[in-house]
């Protein structure tokens, strides 16, 4: 896990304004453990380099009321 739009390495869950917000989340599969937590998203995904075996993403739509 790399540091999140909050430049904290764990999650802080959705906290939009008002009206409809799409979230995307991305699963990737690993031939490999990633030891550095405090990277971010650049280099992340240049960690990641030829260990993806896998990869995937959901979207959800969240609205606070």
């Amino acid at each position: 896990q790399g540091k999140t739009s909050f430049n904290r390495a764990d999650y802080g869950g959705p906290c939009p304004p008002s009206g409809e917000h799409r979230y995307f989340f991305r699963l990737y599969a690993l031939d490999t453990t990633l030891e550095d937590s405090a990277l971010d998203k650049k280099a992340l995904l240049k960690a990641m380099e030829g260990h993806i075996l896998a990869q995937g993403e959901l979207m959800g739509v969240y609205q606070r009321k």
